[in-house]
């Protein structure tokens, strides 16, 4: 024991008094005289007591919660369920842990009424801020219930970090500094972007706006480990991550991917420690999704060796360029016209500023505004007015001009090139991905730090209000966004792998597929999450000091930037399209027969009548039975697919209509896919730790996410004779118990997302006693 009997009697009031109030002179000096005359307490604890009320130096963090483990380890021996006042249960512990048990002093009314005056000096209100003291000593009693089965966090910590862990762990550190902290009132535009700009340049003075770059350009020729860091930059400031993504992944990563030696030696140096701003100017007011047809043009000029960069009307403006007012140059997307000819869509780098930051002739940049969120990046539109640049500064990777001033390409095919050129764009894709489950889950460390605080009616001893996290409507609510989050940091690891495995190649088809799919799961998922823990948070998510609005507001844009959503999906499915279409042509009648024979195959074994009515927990909860429930319903969806498209080219029907009568089950196929991604691979990554309750706590996890997933689109299941209404009951059932599973590990759970205290603001989360201020 690390306090004497003495101690813990008044303990439950320091603790409250400290973090409820500020003490005034008059107010430390009362209570130093009122411990002065405890005659129940020893000179060392009277030294103590003191010690602990000099406002010069308060109780640190570090002294709470060693408060707070000595209260613990007797609470259990308390009857929680008699809640009256602090000064009952300091005087109950005392008792517990006062091994030569003294009545005189712990019945006396004497010991009692002194330190119910003493409560009084703090200012502690008693019948309130004892919530907050309880709701600790539940939180530590709850989960030692089940604690033979309870898992270390940190363990999990380390298996969800991976192998970034390192960096990771930099990145959160970093931006815990004063230097990267954001008032939550400053709203002024200005000075917010200036901010932000100013911690950027503290980011790339760390070499973390390099680390994608090869070694002698300053990087660490890690894109990977550039994507671990925007992932962590997530947790923090949502404006600082997007200009830290749109100077050092889109502008930089431009230049680097997608031009030579020339361009690496001049520019990537100064773009990585941001002595180069620029801007990545793709889009476009009349054509967002629609890059093929760009209508901004950069015509050669064979004369003087120089292209042209023109915006021909007032649509083919570039439309919401980040760091378009900060930049010095752009990496702007354009239609190349070399002798009369359209080659496509090629970048070229574009000077938009001189050093003195004046805009230059023939350059038109406007301020787009105010936006619902990320007001500390500065978004703009740009405009050229026949604005000539050399043609060394084309980036010429994947086609340039040559000396005779001819269009040259490796890539013979148009479409390949076209396709090839906007591979840019996955890594920003794979970075959004992240950056969105990050935000998920710093939105649901919030909602469910609250919800094992927060109390609300009256439970059936009539004494004691509820903890909300304790209603399966809350945790019916919350429980599977969690479970999805972990699923989610799996499946985006291996996108990650998969495409610094590819950085670089000029075929990515796998990885943009999967990225574009990713990308708009994990957005939807991070909208559909931070609502919800907003709700979940009632009032209190509403205000700003809680950060779920900027939250939201900030991460609102991640379902439409690098691509929207909707039309991502598509091109999953269209990829899913081609690679059946080509396992048909180069398998010939084999493929056939495998095809027929799956079909079949899946005809007798999942949809016998054994199996679609099989309403035991142990089928239900199988890998078997979630493996194939995943598999049949994207199979089916691409079988289907394929089959309509093949009835409607029968009908003769062209292109175009096809696609518009398809469009909506090709985004039920690519949302299929994904699922099935994500689940493989959360089950690939389970199989490999090594410790049984880590294993089961991800386990957990997993089947709540398939179940959930499979519950979600009951309909189709049901339509499709996959599962019968009992099963379709029976899986809402075991989803309950579930849930009732999670709840006592769900603190733990929270901890192993990692998020520093000092990124982790939002008052509820972090304020024990702001139940007592509800009102």
């Amino acid at each position: 024991m690390q306090y004497s009997p003495g101690i813990i009697s008044v303990l439950p009031l320091f603790y409250i008094g400290w973090s409820d109030s500020v003490l005034s002179p008059t107010e430390l000096s009362i209570i130093r005289n009122q411990i002065q005359a405890m005659d129940f307490l020893t000179e060392n604890d009277k030294e103590t007591l003191i010690s602990w009320t000099n406002p010069k130096k308060p109780p640190t963090e570090i002294d709470f919660r060693n408060w707070i483990t000595e209260l613990s380890e007797y609470a259990h021996e308390v009857d929680l369920t008699k809640r009256t006042d602090l000064a009952s249960l300091g005087i109950e512990l005392a008792r517990k842990t006062d091994e030569n048990f003294n009545a005189k002093i712990w019945d006396s009314e004497k010991t009692r009424n002194a330190i119910i005056e003493l409560e009084r000096a703090l200012r502690v209100n008693s019948q309130l801020s004892k919530l907050a003291f309880y709701n600790k000593i539940d939180t530590k009693v709850h989960t030692e219930i089940e604690s033979e089965k309870a898992f270390d966090s940190a363990k999990i910590q380390k298996i969800l970090d991976g192998k970034h862990a390192e960096i990771k762990s930099k990145v959160k550190a970093l931006i815990s500094d004063k230097s990267f902290q954001v008032p939550v009132d400053l709203r002024d535009n200005d000075e917010l972007r200036t901010l932000i700009l100013k911690q950027c340049h503290h980011l790339a003075e760390q070499g973390l706006g390099a680390f994608a770059y090869p070694t002698e350009y300053g990087g660490q020729n890690s894109p990977e480990g550039s994507s671990a860091i925007f992932e962590s930059m997530a947790l923090g400031n949502l404006s600082l991550l997007i200009k830290f993504g749109v100077q050092f992944g889109l502008f930089g990563g431009a230049i680097y991917q997608l031009g030579t030696k020339y361009h690496h030696d001049t520019y990537l140096e100064p773009t990585g420690s941001l002595a180069l701003p620029g801007c990545f100017a793709m889009t476009e007011t009349g054509h967002g999704s629609n890059v093929k047809d760009l209508e901004t043009t950069a015509t050669y000029n064979h004369d003087n060796q120089t292209i042209t960069v023109n915006s021909p009307t007032y649509s083919s403006g570039k439309e919401y360029i980040g760091n378009a007012l900060h930049s010095k140059m752009a990496a702007v997307f354009v239609q190349l016209i070399v002798n009369g000819e359209n080659h496509g869509i090629h970048a070229v780098l574009v000077q938009l500023r001189d050093e003195s930051h004046n805009i230059l002739t023939g350059i038109t940049v406007g301020d787009c505004g105010y936006k619902i969120g990320l007001n500390g990046v500065d978004n703009g539109r740009i405009w050229f007015n026949q604005v000539s640049v050399p043609v060394k500064n084309l980036l010429n990777k994947h086609g340039g001009i040559d000396e005779n001033g001819n269009y040259y390409s490796p890539i013979d095919k148009p479409s390949k090139r076209f396709f090839t050129m906007l591979g840019a764009l996955v890594g920003g894709r794979v970075s959004i991905a992240a950056a969105s489950n990050s935000a998920s889950k710093k939105a649901l460390n919030i909602a469910i730090e609250y919800a094992l605080k927060r109390r609300q009616f009256t439970s059936t001893d009539e004494k004691t209000e509820t903890l909300i996290l304790d209603y399966p409507t809350h945790q019916e609510r919350l429980f599977p966004l969690l479970a999805k989050s972990y699923a989610l940091t799996f499946a985006l690891e291996k996108l990650r792998e998969k495409w610094g495995e590819n950085y670089g190649n000029s075929d990515q088809r796998e990885v943009e597929s999967l990225a574009a799919g990713l990308k708009s799961y994990a957005s939807w998922h991070a909208t559909k999450t931070i609502q919800t823990c907003r709700e979940a948070c009632g009032g209190k998510g509403y205000l700003s000091e809680n950060e779920l609005g900027d939250l939201k507001a900030d991460t609102e844009i991640f379902t439409t930037f690098e691509g929207d959503n909707t039309v991502l999906m598509q091109l999953v499915a269209k990829a899913l399209l081609t690679d059946f279409k080509q396992d048909f042509n180069e398998g010939g009648y084999m493929a056939i027969a495998r095809y027929v024979l799956k079909r079949v195959s899946n005809r007798l074994i999942d949809l016998n009548p054994i199996t679609t009515r099989n309403t035991n927990a142990e089928h239900i909860l199988s890998d078997e039975f979630m493996r194939n429930a995943f598999e049949f319903r994207e199979e089916k969806l691409l079988f289907g697919l394929s089959d309509r498209m093949q009835s409607f080219m029968k009908k003769k029907l062209n292109p175009n209509e096809i696609f518009l009568r398809v469009q909506t089950h090709m985004i039920l196929l690519a949302n299929a896919h994904i699922e099935h991604f994500i689940y493989k691979e959360f089950s690939v990554e389970i199989e490999k730790v090594s410790t049984e309750n880590e294993k089961n706590a991800l386990n957990l996890l997993l089947q709540t996410f398939a179940l959930n997933a499979i519950f979600e689109d009951r309909g189709w299941y049901l339509e499709n004779d996959f599962i019968s209404n009992d099963k379709s009951k029976a899986i809402r059932k075991n989803l309950a118990n579930l849930y009732k599973q999670i709840r006592p590990k769900a603190k733990l759970y929270i901890e192993a997302f990692g998020v520093p205290s000092a990124l982790l603001k939002a008052k509820i989360a972090v304020n024990e006693h702001v139940i007592d201020r509800l009102g």
